[in-house]
């Protein structure tokens, strides 16, 4: 069954559909979730929260974005919640349209498919993900690692589309420099002239 018709059964009260969504995407939303906090207890507890909370709203649920957007615009704010709550954070603005140029510019001792492969760089990676400011890692998340569109992304983060592809750019050129200044050769770097 396709989750549309997954999400009619569940809203006729057959619970057994809105089981199948939770085996398909629990997972995902978990991930998601544990990227976000850093923390498994913490993100276990979003994504129960989250598919609660899409339980209880699945009445309300217009079908006018997949199921998938719309529990991860709910996931989304599940994780964000938690984040400001352990660091009192207040909730964000549009951000100003200004992009940060890079410091650290040098082409990388290997190539990033050899890179790849060996078994410390994928937890390198997360560690670089981890460094990103939350609202610049949650949309990296939702759009290259998960894979929504940017309209998808802007609906699940409640952004503007704008706002969706500023930050997917920041955590794009913030990610590519932490990352080069691991895997780059150092006796290739170019020093960036100054504006």
């Amino acid at each position: 069954m396709t989750d549309t018709e997954l999400v009619r059964h569940a809203k006729a009260g057959d619970l057994a559909a809105f089981e199948e969504l939770v085996t398909r995407y629990e997972r995902r939303v978990f991930s998601l979730a544990h990227r976000m906090l850093d923390n498994q207890q913490d993100a276990e507890d979003v994504t129960q929260q989250s598919f609660l909370s899409a339980l209880e709203h699945l009445a309300g649920f217009r079908e006018e974005s997949s199921f998938y957007t719309w529990l991860m615009r709910i996931a989304s704010h599940a994780a964000l919640k938690v984040i400001r709550k352990r660091r009192g954070l207040p909730a964000e603005s549009l951000e100003e349209l200004s992009v940060p140029h890079p410091e650290f510019i040098a082409t990388w001792k290997e190539s990033p498919a050899k890179i790849a492969q060996q078994n410390e760089t994928g937890q390198l990676i997360e560690d670089a993900l981890a460094q990103l400011d939350e609202k610049h890692r949650l949309v990296f998340l939702l759009r290259d690692v998960e894979g929504l569109s940017v309209k998808e992304t802007a609906e699940a983060t409640g952004l503007s589309e704008a706002n969706v592809k500023v930050r997917l750019l920041r955590a794009r050129l913030q990610l590519r420099e932490r990352l080069t200044r691991l895997f780059g050769d150092p006796s290739t770097r170019l020093i960036p002239h100054a504006h």
